[in-house]
């Protein structure tokens, strides 16, 4: 720890952001990159705490207070080294995690907690910039294959362990290309695409085989991947939207708010829409349902398309805008305000939809109501507040019900959770012995950080399943 009293001189200080009337007219990145010095001064306020609740406040247990203090001491390779004992891409927690690491942050008890997913970031940003970053291949391959179906985080983390162990891994994807929510979900101006691609790039040099235009279950089929593969890793997501079943959600300008997303990232990418099924906000009247990081996707895209209005409404009450005292170091209930919501619209709790009305078999009219929150958890709507919102455009971010329940579940005959996942035990195992699954297609929506993680212990136990079929196949051939 090269100072201990940084936490006493510095205070917390994170990168700036572009000026609104300047980022609401691109899609690059919301932050400015910060200044190195700046950076080191950060690092310093940690306080490399006996027990560093950051570290288990954070799925991947990254070494924090380790690259933290190295960083400080302008020790950046190193830093690098212990960033990526846990992580296999920090490019990208470093841009979308929520950070409960900071909220873990022994500081955050009584002051603002270290800015640690900004010093996480300028680790990998710098050794990209140094060329430290390069393609590990692995000397010796074991002969075995793995299929991994889905390039979002949990798949590619995946792919890249059972890799570096040795084994072939295929990687499918159903888009024309990879990564899954990275390219296809979340906007450029959170993550740009190149970034996306100079990783996958380092993938296919390590060589693992990336298929896009690939929709396992159809082409190719459950039983060609099945009966090529000695085993698979389902790492699909959980995609299929939570819908609103009221009247007159079948009217035109209704949408699940992953299709938008979805379609603004090819427009901006430049990619051929469509116009007889294209969702865009432009010149439109646009209520977010919904008060996540998928709603506020959407919001900071409806200003950038250059929506009339745009409206967010929540169904809870209002969160906080500081934590109790007592939810440290767990993840807390408070108002978060993203880079959106400072470009503009507006924003409403308690407010529960009752059905919507229209003209012409498009949507024109949202029927409302408030409500309250009751003592056992409900909410009960408040008689004489019924209310009409006029909308172009209604994007349901309302959450998420699992994977998509395509030819490949049905073909597998997987079991589900009761929140949509698909069933599995400790070791990530399916109801099949050989198909396991990770990420949000097991555990639900959740963050980046679970994705990697949940695809590195999934890695794991595929290669101790291989390791044991080899030796049983070896035994067999011996006897």
């Amino acid at each position: 720890m090269a100072d201990p009293q940084g936490f006493m001189k510095v205070r917390r200080q994170p990168p700036p952001r572009r000026p609104i009337e300047e980022r609401i007219r691109d899609y690059h990145h919301v932050y400015h990159r910060p200044e190195l010095p700046q950076l080191r001064m950060q690092a310093s306020r940690c306080m490399d705490c006996g027990v560093p609740f950051c570290t288990t406040g954070c799925p991947l247990g990254n070494l924090i207070p380790d690259w933290n203090d190295l960083v400080q001491r302008d020790q950046w390779q190193s830093a690098l080294e212990r960033l990526h004992r846990t992580n296999n891409f920090p490019e990208f927690t470093g841009l979308l995690c929520p950070a409960p690491c900071e909220a873990a942050c022994v500081l955050a008890i009584n002051d603002d907690a270290v800015t640690i997913k900004d010093v996480e970031l300028e680790i990998i940003n710098r050794a990209f910039d140094e060329g430290w970053v390069t393609a590990q291949v692995p000397p010796l391959r074991t002969g075995k294959r793995i299929a991994v179906v889905g390039s979002g985080p949990a798949g590619l983390a995946a792919a890249q362990e059972l890799n570096r162990r040795g084994h072939w891994v295929t990687v499918f994807e159903r888009d024309d290309k990879l990564g899954g929510l990275l390219r296809y979900g979340i906007p450029d101006y959170k993550i740009e695409k190149w970034v996306v691609d100079r990783r996958l790039d380092l993938l296919r040099d390590e060589g693992i085989e990336l298929v896009p235009n690939a929709y396992v279950g159809e082409n190719p089929t459950t039983d060609e991947v099945l009966s090529s593969f000695d085993a698979v890793l389902l790492a699909v997501g959980a995609l299929q939207g939570r819908e609103l079943p009221v009247p007159g959600r079948d009217l035109a300008g209704i949408h699940l708010a992953m299709d938008y997303l979805t379609q603004q990232n090819r427009r901006v990418a430049g990619e051929s829409m469509d116009s007889r099924a294209e969702i865009t906000a432009q010149g439109k009247r646009v209520v977010i349902l919904g008060g996540g990081d998928t709603s506020a996707d959407c919001l900071g895209n409806a200003h950038r398309e250059g929506a009339i209005s745009v409206q967010v409404l929540t169904h809870g009450p209002q969160p906080p805008d500081a934590a109790h005292p007592l939810a440290w170091p767990d993840w807390p209930f408070i108002l978060r305000t993203h880079p959106a919501h400072e470009e503009g619209g507006e924003r409403r709790w308690a407010v529960r939809i009752e059905g919507f009305t229209g003209k012409d078999g498009r949507v024109q009219q949202m029927h409302a109501i408030e409500v309250q929150r009751m003592p056992d958890g409900t909410t009960q709507p408040i008689p004489g507040t019924e209310h009409l919102v006029e909308a172009d455009l209604v994007l349901l971010a309302i959450g998420f019900a699992g994977p998509v329940r395509d030819r490949l579940h049905h073909d597998l005959g997987l079991e589900y959770e009761r929140h949509g996942a698909i069933q599995s035990d400790e070791q990530f195992r399916t109801s099949l012995p050989n198909v396991y699954v990770a990420g949000d297609a097991k555990r639900g929506a959740s963050l980046i950080v679970w994705a990697i993680q949940e695809g590195r212990e999934a890695a794991l136990e595929i290669d101790r399943f291989l390791a044991r079929t080899t030796e049983s196949e070896a035994q067999a051939r011996a006897s």
